[in-house]
């Protein structure tokens, strides 16, 4: 069976509330919660992708502090075996922008870094959080 290759990227964001909060989304579709990320569009880099994903889903506006790794994953879609990869950006929190793709989200979340690795549904993406959250407990 022949494998299709997936580029996305998506972004860790974090505010400052009175301390840090972390943004989680929940898919539409397969009602995981996850990072917000999407499908890289045609001679665009992952940092462009991941923060036009970020703003069409969530309707926040961010800028990148750096790049903090990707996960990959195998999946089934319409009898195609996809095999993905998804780069994340560490992000921080601008303002409001227009979410043209909510849609894809059923439900987004601001929550406190420790309670962000329980609310992940993935392995890979808790793996990579647990990473991540030292930066921003150390910044």
């Amino acid at each position: 069976m022949p494998i299709k290759r997936v580029f996305s990227a998506g972004g860790i964001i974090v505010r400052d509330d009175d301390g840090p909060k972390v943004l989680v989304t929940q898919h539409s579709k397969h009602h995981g919660w996850d990072f917000p990320k999407g499908h890289l569009e045609s001679g665009e880099s992952s940092e462009q992708a991941a923060l036009r994903e970020v703003e069409e889903e969530t309707g926040v506006k961010a800028e990148i502090v750096e790049k903090v790794g990707q996960t990959e994953y195998f999946y089934f879609e319409a009898g195609v075996r996809n095999f993905k990869t998804v780069v994340y950006f560490l992000m921080k929190f601008v303002g409001d922008g227009e979410a043209t793709t909510a849609d894809e989200v059923e439900a987004m979340l601001w929550l406190d870094p420790e309670e962000v690795e329980n609310k992940l549904t993935f392995k890979d993406t808790k793996e990579l959080w647990k990473k991540v959250k030292e930066k921003i407990n150390h910044s």
